[in-house]
């Protein structure tokens, strides 16, 4: 299979890619702005790898997109490339729009003319997979069930309303012209190459650092958590068995707070390397929280499960002990990006 993946050098999209080269014979066509958040270092051997094409290209460019689809001719689409960070949402929405909705258009637009001028046997076998988020769903509150695949949409921030959009408009490709379009749907990720903005690495480099943990709120607010290696292999196998018009909700079981997990993270320093001045929790503060907060998201991914044949390899505890192992062996890494982009001062509270 020739695979045409959009944001391949980010977080999610260098997981997948790295999967797709160790574990299958697909050729791979990433395509990436490699934006901030990007990292090329994150694609590994990926860079000489003989199956792997990196085309720096923003997703809006209808002109490049159709181009990169007549030249390279792929069998399918994996669409990851998207601003993510919900702070980043509320203090700039416009570019959320831009990629999520707009980029988002763009390559449905563009595929499914490519689509539509394949031979019959090329264009049944062809899939488009959108890849999504479970804040569509909006908030959950104590008790309620987790969602699922028929769970309304009601997003609370400019990221997660962005993200809805582009759902639509994938599922609308489908319903409307055809196209064989599958859409996932997964709860927060976490794991190596993740960029430290985000609440896990943000909390392990400023305990590391011996920097305030900000926590919004009184940290309650729950989040379902996977690692980003099992993630990766659920979309695997959305891409290569989900059925077209389907819908995979993606989630490991594993709900914690906020607090819980900057506690499970100073605990797990402290074991490794402990600090002389005490305790990493001690470096918690919590801080004023952010507007329109999100107080639970958890997933039911049963039936991902049952019908992929698929269900997370690692649970909170031994997918955060892999995630704190590997920052502490790529200190070069992170360490620029925090000198470089951040003039090395700590980053803002999130979760």
């Amino acid at each position: 299979m020739k695979l045409l993946l959009t944001g391949g050098c980010g977080f999610i999209g260098s997981a997948v890619l790295r999967r797709l080269l160790r574990t299958t014979e697909d050729i791979i066509i990433n395509v990436d702005k490699v934006t901030y958040a990007a990292s090329e270092d994150a694609l590994e051997e990926g860079p000489t790898h003989p199956r792997h094409q990196l085309i720096r290209a923003d997703i809006c460019d209808h002109a490049a997109m159709t181009q990169i689809f007549a030249t390279h001719s792929p069998d399918a689409v994996m669409h990851l490339a998207a601003e993510s960070h919900v702070d980043r949402s509320i203090d700039g929405p416009g570019a959320f729009v831009q990629t999520n909705v707009v980029g988002t258009y763009t390559l449905l637009d563009a595929a499914r003319a490519y689509w539509a001028g394949l031979p019959a046997e090329r264009r049944g076998k062809f899939r488009f997979h959108h890849i999504s988020t479970d804040e569509v769903f909006g908030a959950l509150s104590l008790g309620e069930k987790p969602f699922t695949e028929s769970t309304p949409y009601d997003p609370r921030s400019p990221y997660s309303a962005s993200k809805a959009a582009s759902d639509h408009l994938a599922r609308a490709w489908h319903h409307t012209y055809g196209l064989p379009v599958i859409v996932s749907n997964t709860a927060n990720n976490y794991g190596p190459w993740q960029f430290p903005e985000k609440l896990i690495p943000l909390m392990i480099l400023n305990a590391l650092a011996g920097q305030p943990l900000p926590v919004y709120g009184d940290g309650s607010n729950q989040r379902d958590w996977i690692f980003v290696d099992d993630h990766a292999d659920a979309l695997v196998r959305v891409l290569k068995h989900g059925q077209p018009g389907a819908t995979y909700a993606i989630g490991a079981r594993q709900p914690r707070s906020n607090l819980q997990v900057v506690h499970a993270i100073c605990a797990a320093l402290d074991a490794r390397l402990p600090d002389p001045a005490g305790p990493r929790s001690r470096l918690i503060a919590f801080v004023t929280d952010r507007p329109g907060h999100d107080f639970r998201y958890e997933i039911d991914p049963s039936h991902a499960e049952t019908t992929l044949g698929w269900k997370a390899v690692h649970n909170f505890d031994t997918g955060l002990a892999k995630t704190i192992d590997w920052y502490l062996a790529h200190r070069t890494w992170w360490e620029t990006i925090r000198t470089q982009r951040y003039g090395g001062q700590r980053l803002g509270a999130v979760g």
